[in-house]
């Protein structure tokens, strides 16, 4: 069975980052990678300092090109379906390459955004239907467009979005409104709600155009910003007792990474609020330090 200082659950910003440093401290890593980043359907990152309207496939093959030139991290591309402890290392069972161990685990696993279930909705995610206003607003800021949740959830979310557009409208597709308070502020903002049930999206290429409802009506929109929910990516965190948080996240101590279970350690947006890619990058960069480290002391050199 291959053994490595590190096994890393996850290619994407943070844990690409994490192996960044690992390899120029000479940790022999591997690094498995499932080929499936939350941000598939972008046509560009943002908020990155310096690489502000990348291609989100441009900055992972730049990094693993970075990688290659340190001979101790390997990259594969293959699915971790199993994870457990084994004595003083973990065990990994992966999808097409068999068994491996490592003395220290890095789940970077990230999270899946969960798609409101309407008709169209593939043609426009990505490019004018959004989740992440901190990433898609600025491109659509001023124009018309509609919010996609219910409860007072979906109303905080509206009323967020006044930042980027004075034209909000909330639809809530039949599902619960919002509270007579909440629903006071809407209305103080000038954001109308629509609880009509949605049937589908229209509009050109990937651009919405408009939210035509199951009664007959239509509203024009050109963007749509969705929040209804996520999930962890991956239950490797469930196979090896990794707590869960009340949000959804998996709790771990900051800055070190470290999860309640000895040895693992989390990065990236599977475990923190800020799920922002340069935020992923840097949590990833201090867990491979806190990983270093514990290394460092395990073999008397700390």
């Amino acid at each position: 069975m291959e053994s490595y200082d590190v096994i890393i659950v996850g290619g994407g910003a943070a844990g690409l980052s994490a192996a960044l440093l690992l390899g120029r401290a000479r940790r022999n890593v591997l690094v498995c990678d499932a080929g499936k980043p939350r941000n598939w359907a972008s046509n560009a990152l943002r908020g990155y300092l310096s690489r502000d309207g990348m291609p989100p496939a441009e900055l992972l093959e730049t990094a693993r090109q970075e990688l290659r030139q340190y001979p101790s991290v390997r990259l594969i591309g293959d699915t971790v379906t199993g994870a457990w402890p084994r004595g003083d290392r973990f065990e990994v069972l992966l999808a097409n390459n068999g068994r491996m161990q490592a003395r220290k685990l890095l789940l970077a696993t990230g999270i899946a955004d969960e798609l409101p279930a309407l008709e169209g909705i593939e043609a426009f995610y990505g490019k004018s239907v959004h989740h992440c206003p901190y990433c898609d607003g600025w491109e659509h800021r001023d124009k018309a467009i509609a919010v996609y949740g219910s409860r007072n959830k979906g109303a905080k979310f509206a009323l967020m979005m006044k930042q980027w557009s004075q034209d909000i409208v909330l639809c809530t597709d039949g599902r619960a409104p919002p509270t007579a308070e909440t629903r006071a502020q809407l209305e103080k903002h000038g954001i109308p709600i629509r609880t009509e049930k949605i049937k589908r999206l229209e509009g050109t290429g990937a651009q919405l155009e408009r939210i035509v409802f199951a009664n007959g009506g239509v509203l024009p929109r050109q963007a749509l910003f969705f929040t209804i929910g996520q999930h962890q990516r991956s239950s490797l965190f469930q196979h090896l007792g990794v707590e869960q948080g009340a949000k959804g996240g998996l709790n771990a101590r900051w800055p070190s990474c470290q999860t309640c279970v000895p040895g693992v350690y989390v990065a990236g947006d599977a475990s923190r609020d800020v799920q922002l890619l340069i935020v992923a990058a840097a949590e990833g960069a201090c867990a491979a330090l806190a990983i270093n480290k514990a290394l460092l002391a395990e073999d008397g050199l700390g």
